[in-house]
């Protein structure tokens, strides 16, 4: 199963009709956070594969589109923000591809999508009966968790507007996702890390584009 993930900065090569002839074998597409709407909805289109997105910091509630819409959200595309899923049509042995998503960064000043440690934690616990079906019925919780911001200490940044969540370095502990996925640390060094092992999670800094054969 081939992914391509994106977060926080649109792609030039991406977003052009080179898409096609780069990323046609792509089985399923995930947004990070921080990417217009238009862009989410032109990569399903030229791709065909589900697409599945988090919310950054930086988006907004509407976004006015080329062709004159007022958009709340990308169309053809899933928003799972506080939402475990099930996608059956990509098997990873039983049940399906399990995804969850908690977008947003660690709060710094007013406005849509911050939050305290406290308030994610108490998002988390809003996934927790369908994290505990999936393990009665597939053996798991999660495959991938797909946030916009880092865990604390692993690709984060001092600043008070990149800082981690301690709560997903909990998050893995308990519930062992392959992966979790994230944006919002824009990458600005060739030698930067941009993934990392956490017990048995692969934590994959997704900024702006990454390719990830699971």
């Amino acid at each position: 199963m081939k992914i391509l993930a994106i977060s926080d900065e649109v792609v030039p090569h991406i977003y052009s009709e080179r898409i096609r002839a780069l990323y046609d074998d792509v089985d399923l597409v995930i947004g990070c956070g921080d990417v217009p709407f238009y862009y989410l909805e032109y990569v399903v289109s030229m791709l065909h594969a589900p697409l599945f997105y988090v919310h950054g910091n930086h988006d907004h509630e509407k976004q006015y589109m080329a062709d004159g819409r007022v958009a709340t959200s990308a169309e053809v595309c899933v928003c799972i923000d506080d939402e475990v899923s099930s996608l059956d049509g990509l098997t990873v042995n039983k049940g399906g591809l399990l995804l969850a998503g908690l977008g947003g960064s660690i709060r710094y000043r007013p406005g849509k999508h911050q939050y305290t440690n406290n308030q994610m934690r108490r998002r988390i616990i809003r996934l927790l009966p369908n994290l505990l079906l999936n393990h009665l019925r597939f053996g798991r919780f999660l495959d991938i968790l797909i946030t916009h911001a880092p865990p604390l200490g692993i690709h984060d940044k001092p600043d008070r507007a990149h800082v981690g969540f301690q709560v997903f370095n909990d998050f893995m502990q308990r519930f062992r996702p392959r992966y979790l996925l994230h944006g919002h640390s824009h990458v600005v060094r060739n030698n930067a890390a941009t993934r990392a092992e956490y017990l048995s999670t692969e934590v994959v800094n997704v900024y702006p584009y990454c390719l990830i054969e699971f």
